[in-house]
């Protein structure tokens, strides 16, 4: 019971301070409540499961995350940001999925994959991190072709979450390691080669 006591007061205290504050700055949008307000209350209703454990825990993660972005759109709405915050929408999901990444699947297999997509979302939070600083004037890369990197970053994740893999002895152990690291290495050169900018343009 005091987990909803705590929820409830989260909520009203949420969608007021920012309904306060877009009064308060000029950039109230009244309709943008219709979004807000829902948003607070479905991550409201997450919030308790997540002190049951289990599968109620997860299934209250879910819903709370899931809360928290419709919170967080009606939030830009509200402020009338969308035009320069939507990376937002990029780091929200992906930082939900990246904080799974302590959950231990039984099977290494399992655990392994599970890993890699935790830490590919990672990435991606990063990515839209970076989209929001390009927005804001903060970062300018020019004509490098920057994205590059996040391809390289994102084969590396691959590739360590598949060589973790050589520590537990399972069936198909080299098989998985294999077809983790190899599509990888690929990825990971052809990233090298377009922040480097010396892929053909014309063929």
């Amino acid at each position: 019971m005091r987990a909803w006591w705590f929820a409830a007061a989260a909520v009203a205290f949420g969608a007021a301070a920012v309904t306060a504050v877009a009064q308060g700055t000029g950039h109230f949008h009244w309709w943008a409540g219709f979004v807000l307000v829902p948003g607070a209350f479905i991550a409201a209703a997450g919030a308790p499961l997540l002190t049951r454990g289990g599968g109620k825990a997860a299934t209250g993660y879910l819903v709370a995350w899931v809360g928290l972005i419709v919170f967080a759109v009606g939030a830009m709405l509200m402020f009338g940001v969308m035009t320069d915050g939507w990376p937002i929408m990029i780091i929200l999901p992906t930082l939900a999925i990246a904080g799974t990444y302590a959950w231990r699947p039984a099977h290494p297999l399992a655990r392994a994959f599970h890993r890699t997509i935790a830490t590919l979302a990672l990435c991606g939070t990063a990515l839209g991190v970076l989209f929001l600083l390009m927005n804001a004037g903060v970062v300018d890369f020019g004509d490098t072709d920057w994205w590059g990197g996040f391809m390289m970053a994102a084969a590396v994740a691959v590739a360590l979450n598949g060589l973790a893999l050589l520590r537990h002895q399972i069936e198909y152990r080299l098989q998985a390691v294999t077809l983790a690291v190899f599509p990888a290495l690929i990825v990971f050169l052809l990233g090298l080669r377009f922040i480097r900018g010396d892929w053909p343009t014309t063929f």
